[in-house]
């Protein structure tokens, strides 16, 4: 008998991550390996990590250095490093960082289990030089899917695979395994993005925008539901896209419904929506389609028009108010929530202003502020009117106490409202903490239930907002929601 192998992986940064790890599990379960769930309890240890800012970059070189230190003290005998920080930098990163024993890029994944085997063995496998993956898809959204094949995109595996690699659960099975019992799960709906917003350099390590075919996101998502998943949440790097390299823009439209009636789920959520992409069909289906949470991630950044035009961004201050007044005129307790820079080459005074006028106008469920840095291989990083860093960080500190006494307010409008929470745990003294529709998993707040009798995790439950603590809400469950519950348990 071949001696047991195990691996653990660590997931950080967003939740197209926790696809790529699950879908990596996948493939190292199918060969064999056994996986565990704490890296001290691992041959190897596998940190997925993030490249998107430097806090994102440092909390990834904590984690590869944290795995490393297990070296010598216990099972672990490998540490490398995969994700978009591996894929960016590629043999810079092996070279400062020597701690990571591998450094493996988005073309290894197909081979994952080789390239582990190889490291735990004590051989080396050579980190690639990074390359700007842009450029390895037709520039025409058209001529993509006949490409994809031929590049590596992480979370697009197939949602039928061949004979010996199918995981035990069935014929339709994705190439994945779940590493949580979580109810929630994130589904890969496409990679990469067109867009060039001058401050973000995800298109570069990333690549091109490709959708995933509906049938591949539709499997997967059957499954999940097989797997006791009852929301899932739709994620790329630009939702509102998807479909346009497939011949249809609106295709979001259609996968919805269908997504939604998958016998099982209770929930479907979108995130990563663009608003100069918004259409009047997407909205009145995320609005009106049962089982489709009202819930709109709108990635403004800022509202100011000359700030959004050096991001190479759209639209303004009353604009977005205005697409903001639509949707919540088809569903008046619609989720929005948005992220936003603030001090970019060249904000000025009146700028800052313009984005607090815009803010105090959007009664935003959930705000992510962030204080503009130069990027490496961005263009605004060779922008000149560079702000001070203490002029920066004021403005960061202002704009965020200001969002939070903002989105405290909001959630104090929820009060007294109906609410729909799906319950994701139950403390017998504490009660059960859920989400309503408007909140999105670990960045929109939570859901005190005052009583978790009767409940449990990945039920549905229909309560009344009686208070709130800071973003979060405070609900009791109502008796006839929890008596369809238990009934629903039977």
């Amino acid at each position: 008998m071949p001696e047991r192998r195990t691996v653990a992986l660590v997931t950080l940064g967003c939740a197209r991550n926790e696809v790529d790890s699950e879908e990596l599990a996948g493939r190292l379960e199918a060969d064999g390996w056994q996986l565990v769930e704490d890296a001290e309890d691992a041959d190897v240890a596998v940190v997925n990590t993030c490249g998107f800012v430097e806090a994102a970059k440092k909390d990834s070189v904590d984690a590869l250095l944290e795995a490393n230190d297990l070296k010598g003290h216990g099972r672990t005998q490998a540490v490398v490093a995969v994700g978009c920080m591996a894929e960016r930098y590629g043999k810079e990163l092996a070279e400062a960082l020597p701690e990571a024993d591998g450094v493996l890029g988005f073309d290894d994944y197909s081979d994952i289990s080789d390239r582990l085997q190889t490291i735990l063995n004590g051989g080396i496998h050579a980190s690639h030089t990074p390359r700007d993956r842009r450029k390895l898809l037709p520039i025409s959204p058209a001529e993509r899917q006949e490409s994809a094949a031929d590049v590596a995109l992480p979370g697009h595996g197939p949602a039928d695979l061949p004979d010996g690699l199918a995981p035990a659960s069935g014929p339709r099975a994705p190439l994945r395994r779940r590493l949580d019992g979580s109810p929630v799960a994130s589904v890969k709906l496409a990679s990469g993005c067109d867009r060039r917003c001058t401050f973000c350099a995800i298109p570069s390590f990333r690549g091109s925008f490709i959708s995933r075919r509906p049938s591949d996101v539709l499997n997967e998502t059957r499954w999940l539901a097989e797997q006791g998943v009852k929301e899932i949440m739709l994620v790329s790097e630009n939702n509102t896209s998807y479909g346009k390299d497939l011949g249809d823009i609106r295709l979001l439209e259609t996968l919805l419904p269908e997504l939604a009636d998958i016998d099982g789920l209770e929930r479907v959520r979108v995130s990563y929506l663009q608003p100069a992409e918004m259409r009047p069909g997407l909205i009145d289906v995320l609005t009106s389609t049962p089982k489709v949470a009202p819930y709109f991630d709108l990635s403004f950044q800022h509202s100011a028009p000359d700030v959004l035009r050096s991001m190479r961004r759209f639209g303004d201050t009353d604009r977005f108010l205005e697409l903001l007044d639509t949707i919540r005129s088809k569903a008046p307790q619609a989720g929005v929530r948005s992220n936003f820079i603030v001090g970019f080459p060249g904000e000025s005074e009146s700028d800052l202003a313009e984005l607090e006028r815009f803010l105090n106008g959007a009664r935003l469920d959930a705000i992510g502020v962030f204080g503009y840095s130069d990027e490496e291989g961005t263009e605004a990083a060779t922008y000149d009117r560079k702000l001070d860093q203490d002029v920066v960080d004021a403005r960061l500190a202002h704009i965020s106490r200001l969002a939070e006494e903002l989105v405290s307010q909001r959630a104090e409008e929820r009060v007294g409202e109906t609410v729909q929470v799906l319950v994701e745990s139950v403390d017998s003294e504490d009660g059960a903490y859920g989400r309503g529709e408007h909140q999105a998993p670990e960045t929109d707040g939570q859901v005190l239930l005052t009583s978790g009798e009767g409940l449990s995790v990945g039920r549905m439950v229909e309560a009344k907002v009686v208070g709130t603590e800071g973003v979060d809400l405070v609900a009791e469950p109502l008796l006839g929601s929890l008596a369809c519950s238990e009934e629903a348990g039977r």
